[in-house]
């Protein structure tokens, strides 16, 4: 039976009463159950007594004793004024397996691809949302277009094309939440038949999607100058690149290998997906725009926010070919559960409005500062490292003597650094040298005060592991 408190003074409760006994007595056991199982929270306010009874069909008396004998239990309190709440105790874990609990997080995280969340522009979002929501058209409410609101469309359309030398037009552009949600749709729309080529370094996590969607990967090698474009099969069906700033080397795609890949993708009828991760910031190197400009109609421009604003925010979006709208539509459903209405109405209205470059170019003067505070401790307290792919992005990679790596992986735990290695980032079907042994170091993360410490932990961890 559920009891409700007509007059907001508590909660619904669902109590299960058909046990057989006495009313009080099956009262208590349901009212016990339901704090011991969680059900009920320590803090919640209970229904009065006589709005209970009224509900449960039962005598007033009944239920303020088993209110009383909870009390002396110690699973409620009571006080004159204040009502009747579930006691703060700490309940009995459930039967079954038990679970490992996860490590605490280590105090410096210098793991890549997150920005500061501390570095979010409140201000500036809360006065876009205000502005937008405003604005609003009613039926911005309403269940919404797949494709994604047509004001970021635009708003896109405008900034990629300014930004980056994208072409393309608001029809072309589906919102997503996010690349990882955009690659799903893509291996949906181009199907498992025919494999995709990757560069032989790059996201685990990517490359892990495609498997599930049943996409066969074949990794394709990559140097300074980016991943060997001739050498990418002409059976694939697309092919997945980091051309303004490999991932997690670094460098940006040469021009020759650029028009390179366009011509394997016109010869095969294959697919070009750019990876436009963090192509925003850049700081020792001319803007490189991207590839997609060149050719619109055999690639695909994969972007988000998640490094430049937040990940939180859950929104991308793809730039694709005419002939590919519609399925990719078609992939992501009728309704639109993803990127919430009036989060892509007000990153439209903080694009328009200029508040994303302006947060941009605040972010890239930090970065880059923070780059240059860890290239120089680096370079001044272990010269033994070698720090590549810093021109542009959110993280470098420190070349390490070879089979160092795990040593200062785990010295750098034991001095409260989170960092990844550059192992995992190498495909596991990779043929011919691999890249040296290094870290890959994330910089954007740790808030002002905690990055100085973190860069002299991560010196600790790399002297003790070097010797040095």
């Amino acid at each position: 039976m559920t009891g409700t408190d007509a007059g907001g003074l508590g909660v619904d409760l669902h109590l299960e009463l058909s046990a057989a006994g006495g009313r009080r007595a099956v009262l208590i056991a349901a009212l016990r159950e339901a704090v011991r199982g969680g059900r009920l929270a320590p803090g919640t306010r209970l229904p009065p007594y006589r709005s209970l009874a009224a509900d449960l069909g039962i005598a007033r008396n009944t239920v303020a004793d088993a209110y009383a004998e909870l009390v002396a239990e110690g699973w409620l309190t009571s006080r004159q004024g204040s009502g009747t709440h579930v006691a703060d105790r700490v309940a009995a874990p459930a039967p079954g397996p038990v679970r490992p609990t996860a490590p605490p997080p280590l105090p410096y995280d210098l793991v890549q691809g997150k920005p500061d969340p501390g570095a979010f522009p409140r201000a500036a979002w809360l006065a876009a949302a205000r502005r937008a929501l405003t604005a609003a058209p009613h039926e911005a409410f309403g269940i919404g277009d797949p494709q994604g609101r047509i004001e970021l469309r635009l708003a896109l359309t405008e900034y990629l094309a300014r930004v980056r030398g994208v072409r393309t037009t608001p029809d072309r552009i589906v919102i997503c939440s996010g690349a990882a949600h955009a690659l799903r749709l893509l291996a949906r729309v181009l199907g498992p038949a025919r494999p995709w080529a990757v560069e032989a370094y790059g996201l685990p996590f990517h490359r892990g999607l495609l498997a599930e969607a049943g996409v066969t990967t074949v990794p394709v090698a990559v140097d300074e100058d980016g991943a060997r474009v001739a050498e990418i099969p002409r059976h694939a069906g697309a092919v997945l690149l980091t051309p303004a700033h490999q991932f997690p080397t670094g460098g940006p795609l040469h021009p020759e290998r650029r028009a390179g890949v366009l011509e394997w993708a016109r010869a095969s009828g294959g697919l070009v997906i750019e990876d436009d991760y963090d192509g925003e910031f850049r700081y020792d190197r001319r803007p490189v725009g991207a590839v997609q400009g060149l050719d619109p109609e055999r690639t695909v421009l994969v972007g988000s926010i998640s490094k430049s604003l937040s990940p939180a925010l859950r929104i991308g979006w793809m730039c694709l070919p005419a002939a590919l709208v519609d399925e990719a539509v078609a992939a992501k459903g009728l309704r639109e559960p993803y990127a919430p209405a009036t989060e892509q109405l007000t990153l439209a209205d903080f694009l328009a409005s200029g508040a994303y470059d302006r947060h941009v170019r605040r972010m890239r003067q930090r970065h880059r500062g923070r780059r240059d505070r860890l290239v120089a401790l680096l370079a001044e307290r272990v010269p033994g490292v070698r720090v590549t792919g810093i021109a542009a992005g959110l993280h470098a990679v420190l070349e390490l003597p070879r089979g160092t790596e795990r040593a200062a992986l785990a010295a750098a735990a034991r001095h409260g650094v989170a960092v990844e290695g550059l192992a995992p980032y190498r495909h596991p079907d990779a043929r011919g040298p691999a890249h040296p042994d290094g870290l890959v170091v994330g910089y954007a993360t740790p808030p002002e005060r905690l990055y100085g410490a973190a860069l002299d932990a991560l010196r600790g961890a790399l002297s003790e592991a070097l010797g040095s």
